[in-house]
This record gives structure tokens, C-alpha cells and sequence, in this order.
């Protein structure tokens, strides 16, 4: 089950506690919602089921949304061993891709920007460290194990290994994700 794997990374990071993380992680929160309603999301079941159960799912997270400040719809896909560093300001679109291993920290703005063919959203691949208050904005790639620096503007794509910063974003080094997640 990912939300396990999610849970042992948060246990890892912090030494703490299943019962202290599950009472104080808003980021645990907010993907315990994201993995329950993904699944359904993603199930065979019968079409009337399912729309009730994603019905009380859009509900769910809205609330999760505003308790936390994390906006992480179940229509999202979000890979294994996912790590939210702080709650608060985060926004993901609901066709985003965020690959395996991959750690985000507080005000990261993963969404939609573009016109006509250039419209589209962000596919993030795995390994992949998050800065704060960064926004990944439009139909671009990031590289696996890429370093995405605080406060940065990411409108082009991000080549694998690589570290990025700045607005916009311009690759400042090939060091890669390795000391970050």
C-alpha cells in the first residue's frame, strides 16, 4: 500500500512515532485523503458507486484542503514514498504526474499554464527534491533526480540530475537530488 511506504519516509525523516505523525502531519493528512480516494478513483467499480464514494472524495479533500492548506486532488498521480516537507500553500493540478520518491516543501505550485498546443501541466519525475515557494507551471518535464531551488519559476523542462533556481528557472549545476530526499 503507498500510503505505508509514504508513512515509513515520514518515520525515517523524523524518528518519530506512527501515532505522533498521523496526530501532528498535515502532510500525512492530505495524502492519506489523496490515497483513499485515488484508489477509488483508479478502481473497476460500478460507475453509481463510484461517482457517490469521488462525490463524498471532493468533499473530503476540500476539507483537507482548508484544514491544511494542501490542495491534492485524488485525480492526481502521485508515485510511491511521497514527502511533504511543511503543510500550507501547496497546490497541485489534478492531471499532474509526480513520479516515485519525491519530496515537496511548503508553497510549491505544481499547474496548468500555456496556450493551444503549449497548454498543459507538469510531469515530474522520480527522486525529484521540491524548494520551497517553487511553482512548476505548464506542459514541461523535470528530469529524475533534479533539484528544484527555492522560489523558482520552472517553465521549461529540467534535465535529469540537475539542479535549477532563479526566475525563471536556468540550471546553476549537474549536482543531482541525492542529499536532499
Amino acid at each position: 500500500m503507498r500510503f505505508t511506504e509514504d508513512l515509513i519516509k515520514y518515520k525515517k525523516y523524523s524518528g518519530k512515532s506512527t501515532l505522533i505523525l498521523l496526530m501532528t502531519q498535515q502532510g500525512l493528512w492530505a495524502l492519506c485523503c489523496y490515497r483513499f480516494f485515488n484508489s477509488i478513483y483508479r478502481s473497476k467499480l460500478p460507475k453509481p458507486i463510484k461517482s457517490i464514494l469521488l462525490l463524498w472524495g471532493v468533499f473530503s479533500q476540500k476539507y483537507i484542503e482548508i484544514v491544511t492548506g494542501i490542495q491534492l486532488p485524488y485525480s492526481a498521480t502521485v508515485g510511491h514514498k511521497f514527502y511533504i516537507g511543511h503543510f500550507g500553500g501547496i497546490i497541485i493540478n489534478a492531471n499532474a504526474v509526480i513520479g516515485d520518491n519525491c519530496n515537496i516543501s511548503q508553497g510549491v505550485t505544481i499547474g496548468v499554464s500555456g496556450r493551444g498546443a503549449h497548454r498543459g501541466v507538469p510531469v515530474v519525475g522520480d527522486n525529484v527534491y521540491i524548494g520551497a515557494n517553487a511553482t512548476l507551471a505548464g506542459d514541461i518535464t523535470i528530469g529524475n533526480n533534479a533539484v528544484i531551488g527555492a522560489n523558482s519559476l520552472v517553465v521549461k523542462d529540467v534535465e535529469e540530475a540537475t539542479t535549477v533556481v532563479g526566475v525563471p528557472a536556468k540550471a546553476v549545476s549537474t549536482n543531482d537530488s541525492k542529499g536532499y530526499i
